[in-house]
């Protein structure tokens, strides 16, 4: 992993007694970081057998830009595909706001600590009285 420094940028990998893997996240995830991130997953993945869990742990995130989103969505994929939860703990707000208007919430929701109805979909359904109102398409 790429080394900052300056102390912008940290993350801190551990395995807890469970066999659950944990990164720290402290600073930006950003373009010049999410490829760390995205390694830091890959390699704790690459356990025999892989973790149950993945923990990300946010509360030290400041930023998360479009290539930090995308890597949380490659770590996402990949650890489906293990069958390995992934938790994003102690969302900062902007991130929680990043996840809202993006539509991946749901990608993220914990079932243990979210409800169904706390996980809002991206547009309300539509009724027959909401489709009568529309204009017609024109051809």
């Amino acid at each position: 992993m790429t080394t900052y420094p300056d102390g912008t940028f940290d993350l801190t990998m551990s395995l807890d007694d469970a066999g659950d893997a944990h990164i720290r996240i402290t600073g930006d995830l950003d373009w010049g970081t999410a490829g760390d991130l995205t390694e830091a997953a890959r390699t704790c993945m690459k356990a025999d057998p892989p973790p149950r869990h993945l923990h990300l742990d946010c509360a030290r995130m400041r930023l998360c830009d479009s290539s930090g989103l995308s890597a949380l969505l490659m770590i996402h994929r990949t650890t489906t595909e293990a069958a390995t939860r992934l938790h994003l703990d102690n969302r900062p707000p902007a991130l929680d706001r990043l996840l809202e208007m993006t539509g991946t919430t749901h990608l993220f929701a914990d079932p243990a600590s979210h409800s169904a109805e706390a996980v809002a979909p991206c547009e309300p359904e539509r009724t027959d009285t909401a489709r009568q109102s529309l204009p017609p398409q024109r051809p």
